[in-house]
């Protein structure tokens, strides 16, 4: 089974989240530039960036400032979102059970999906964050995957653009294959990746196909 990360990996949402999220933080009077947005909370549940954020800054957000970002997020997504480069071509090359496995909530996932003509690669197995525990980089979502899919953590093969992610994954006794093709990746994200836990990098989601097949002996 292969298991995808959405945003930065399927559909290339992070320079458009990361711009939203940190406008609505500069309204509420923190002063998260998209730089630093980036920096700390790719990959992770939007959950827990707003509560380190209010434990760093010593105050609470403002009432409602989750539905405001959420809100503002998905109107940008249905108006600006595209498909990340030949994620349709690799996702139809994949045969046997695909799913998505993201730190967005079920809504954003299947927004981001519904927009870029890649759900119906994928519905019915669209997994959350919001509904395990704890977000990545702990293991929780892919452990949940793997049962809800009947699936071996060992057979699972992952493909991550975040330390987070990675991290999560390998935690999770899984395969990870790195991915840093995002318009979002800078020019150390491959290193980062492979020093995470990530078997491969790859760059371009024609490579998927070469790479599965090379560590087909996971």
């Amino acid at each position: 089974m292969v298991i995808f990360d959405c945003n930065g990996v399927l559909v290339d949402s992070e320079p458009l989240a990361t711009s939203i999220v940190s406008q609505e933080f500069m309204r509420a009077g923190f002063a998260l530039t998209p730089d630093l947005v980036a920096r700390y909370f790719t990959g992770r549940r939007q959950t827990d960036m707003f509560a380190e954020v209010e434990i760093a800054a010593g105050r609470k957000l403002p009432q409602g400032f989750a539905e405001t970002v959420t809100l503002a997020t998905l109107r940008k997504f249905r108006a600006e979102l595209r498909a990340t480069a030949h994620a349709a071509h690799a996702l139809s090359w994949l045969r046997g059970p695909k799913c998505v496995a993201s730190s967005s909530s079920l809504d954003r996932i299947r927004v981001s999906l519904e927009t870029t003509d890649l759900l119906r690669f994928f519905e019915p197995n669209l997994f959350s964050a919001g509904d395990v525990p704890n977000g990545k980089p702990a293991p929780d979502l892919f452990l949940h995957v793997a049962r809800q899919m009947r699936v071996e953590p060992a057979h699972c093969l992952v493909v991550e653009d975040s330390p987070a992610g990675v991290t999560a994954a390998v935690a999770a006794g899984m395969t990870v294959i790195g991915f840093v093709g995002g318009s979002h990746a800078g020019s150390t994200l491959g290193m980062q990746l492979g020093e995470a836990g990530a078997r491969a990098v790859i760059s371009d989601l024609r490579a998927l196909k070469s790479t599965v097949i090379d560590l087909r002996g996971w």
